[in-house]
């Protein structure tokens, strides 16, 4: 059985490392042909009689593995300066902002059609509130740098404010002060456990010798995110400062007793540690999505109700996605409205509010389908790109194109 268990896993991973060269030659999300390969697996599992136990809980333990890793990844490739500060506070302004419009929305909604408290309804909408960087920051790589910066900043702080507020609400005793109370000092609480475990974590990195050095790190940091969640923090915080501190070494080498800390190596260093990260990110994300096609329910997605639940949540995510833009004047706004996905980090609350509340079957079905149309959509943003580009790309063929001018006489 243990050899059933490694040819299925090795041939997943495979067929989702094809799936990932695919989707860069055709330009369709690898995500969808993930969960595409989930779906038509489950039917044929079913007709040879093998069933696969545990799917919850696997569906949530590679979610939470994969968010951590994503985030990571993301805060990796960023470097910090003056130059940034103006695309970081703008990603950071219309993410909050955005949380806040569609969270608003959806929670009315489902208060009004499923019957429920303003309170719970708060609870399931935050899910579908969130941007999921496990899609947006792969799916940004043909952006150009200032672009792909706003997508990690956005997709991480949104990932971050919905796990923070949704756990505020899930421990708020079913009140909105409750919600605030656990919101302010769980926000605060995170904020401050995160800067001290990150500066913690980068110097030994700094310091750290010997042929084993990552993934005693990668378990330290893996085990603080898990200490937070169980004390109901935004241990994403963490995450998300221990990336941008090892991409910015200078943050902490700046004071005087951290000044000899770095060594020559360093830069190898780091290198070795964003290869291990993005090939892990890989590997976990493959599973996770066809895992999720696995595990949904076919009957629940064809479903009239999540199909029309889900054209209401993709109308309100990018008609308010659109106006967000247009009024702070991004100039990418155009690819930027496409680039709203949702995935790993809706699963994972989806799941957690279920736990809780009483929610017809329809709604899994709404999150995959979601899930799906949210990660195609990028392939406009792509389209939407290439077209604003086109005119000086234009420009620049013909100005090749042109004779170089006559050269003028010296004649007085």
């Amino acid at each position: 059985m243990a050899y059933h268990a490694i040819f299925i896993a090795s041939f997943f991973l495979l067929v989702a490392f094809a799936l990932e060269r695919l989707g860069r030659l055709t330009g369709l999300p690898a995500v969808i042909m993930m969960v595409g390969v989930g779906l038509i697996a489950r039917p044929l599992a079913d007709a040879f009689s093998i069933s696969v136990n545990g799917l919850d809980a696997a569906v949530s333990i590679l979610g939470a593995v994969g968010l951590v890793l994503i985030v990571l990844e993301g805060a990796l490739d960023i470097q910090l300066g003056a130059d940034r500060i103006r695309t970081a506070s703008s990603a950071i302004l219309t993410a909050v902002t955005g949380f806040a419009l569609c969270g608003a929305i959806f929670a009315a909604v489902a208060a009004t059609v499923l019957e429920l408290s303003y309170y719970q309804a708060a609870i399931i909408a935050i899910p579908f509130a969130v941007i999921s960087s496990a899609v947006a920051i792969p799916s940004s790589q043909f952006l150009p740098a200032a672009g792909r910066e706003f997508v990690v900043y956005e997709s991480s702080v949104s990932d971050i404010i919905g796990v923070l507020v949704f756990f505020a609400f899930i421990n708020g005793n079913g009140s909105f002060a409750g919600m605030a109370t656990k919101l302010v000092g769980g926000g605060a609480l995170s904020l401050l456990l995160s800067i001290v475990c990150s500066i913690g974590l980068v110097l030994v990195l700094m310091r750290i010798d010997g042929h084993i050095r990552f993934i005693p790190l990668l378990a330290g940091l893996f085990g603080l995110y898990s200490a937070g969640k169980i004390l109901h923090l935004s241990p994403l915080i963490m995450v998300l400062f221990f990336g941008l501190a090892l991409n910015n070494p200078r943050l902490l080498t700046r004071f005087k007793p951290f000044k000899g800390w770095l060594d020559r190596d360093y830069e190898a260093t780091l290198n070795g540690f964003k290869g291990l990260v993005r090939e892990l990110t890989f590997a976990v994300r493959g599973f996770f999505f066809i895992l999720l096609g696995y595990w949904t329910d076919l009957s629940d997605l064809v479903a009239p109700e999540a199909w029309l639940a889900a054209g209401l949540v993709l109308t309100v995510i990018y008609a308010g996605r659109f106006a967000l833009l247009q009024l702070f004047r991004h100039e990418l706004g155009g690819p930027l409205t496409w680039i709203a996905p949702r995935g790993l980090i809706t699963v994972l609350l989806f799941l957690g509010a279920k736990d809780v509340l009483p929610l017809p079957d329809f709604l899994d079905g709404t999150v995959v389908v979601v899930v799906l149309f949210s990660a195609a959509l990028v392939a406009i943003a792509q389209r939407a790109y290439r077209k604003m580009n086109k005119p000086a790309a234009a420009a620049e063929a013909t100005a090749g194109r042109q004779p170089p001018p006559a050269p003028r006489s010296n004649s007085a």
